[in-house]
C-alpha cells in the first residue's frame, strides 16, 4: 500500500513555518504567566523592603530611594515589553471587525522590534499624526500589518540606513507608509505575498515597490 505522508519535498516551506508556528499562542501565554508571577512577586518584596528602609522620618534615605524606583521602572519595563509582545506577535484567531488605533499601534510596535532596529544599526524616523485611526474587517490583524511591513524594511535596510515611517489621514483613508531607503531586490517574497493575500481578503490596498511598501485602510 503506497504511504499517504507527504514526502519532504512535497512539503513547502510555509507549511513547515505555520506547524511550527502553531505552538507559539499557548507558549507565549505559558511565558507570560510563568513571567508575571515572579515579576509581581518581586514587585510586592520591593515595596516590603522600602517599608523596611524607612527611617524614624518614615521616609527611604534618598540614595536608596533612587535604587529603588529604578528596580520598579524596570519590573514594569519587562511586564510591559512581554504584553507588548504578546498582543503583537501572537495570533489568537480571527476578531471582531471595528476601529482600531493605527497611531498608537504603530508606536508600540515600533517599541516591540526596537532592539531589531538597534541591533541592525537602523536610525528610526516616526512621522506619526496623533490619533489616527483605521477601520478593519479583523481588528486582530493590525498587528500583523506592522510588525510583517516594519520587519521587512528591517531587513532590508543598510545598516546605519534610516527608516521612516508614516501614519497620516488622507481624507476618507489612514494610510501606513514605511521607507527603508534601499533599492535592492526583494528580499522578502513570502511576506510580500502574505500581505497581498491578506490585504485583498480584508480590502486594504497595499502597495509595495522597492523601497517603499504602503497600506491605506479604510479610515474610522
Amino acid at each position: 500500500m503506497a504511504s499517504s505522508v507527504p514526502s519532504v519535498q512535497e512539503v513547502s516551506d510555509p507549511v513547515v513555518g505555520a506547524a511550527r508556528y502553531d505552538a507559539v499562542p499557548p507558549l507565549m501565554d505559558s511565558l507570560l504567566h510563568d513571567v508575571r508571577n515572579p515579576l509581581n512577586a518581586l514587585a510586592i518584596h520591593l515595596e516590603v523592603l522600602s517599608e523596611k528602609l524607612k527611617g524614624e522620618s518614615g521616609q527611604v534615605p534618598a540614595t536608596q530611594e533612587k535604587n529603588l524606583k529604578a528596580m520598579r521602572e524596570q519590573i514594569a519595563r519587562v511586564d510591559g515589553l512581554l504584553k507588548l509582545f504578546s498582543d503583537f506577535i501572537v495570533f489568537r484567531g480571527a476578531g471582531p471587525s471595528g476601529d482600531a488605533p493605527l497611531s498608537d499601534a504603530t508606536g508600540k510596535a515600533l517599541d516591540v522590534l526596537g532592539h531589531e532596529s538597534r541591533r541592525r544599526r537602523l536610525q528610526v524616523q516616526r512621522l506619526i499624526e496623533p490619533d489616527v485611526q483605521a477601520h478593519l474587517e479583523d481588528t486582530t490583524e493590525l498587528g500583523f500589518f506592522l510588525v510583517q511591513v516594519l520587519m521587512r524594511a528591517f531587513q532590508r535596510a543598510e545598516s546605519g540606513a534610516t527608516i521612516v515611517v508614516s501614519v497620516r489621514a488622507e481624507g476618507p483613508s489612514a494610510v501606513l507608509e514605511v521607507t527603508d531607503g534601499s533599492s535592492a531586490p526583494e528580499r522578502a517574497a513570502d511576506t510580500v505575498a502574505a500581505l497581498t493575500l491578506r490585504s485583498a481578503q480584508l480590502g486594504i490596498e497595499f502597495f509595495v515597490e522597492a523601497g517603499t511598501c504602503r497600506l491605506v485602510f479604510p479610515r474610522a
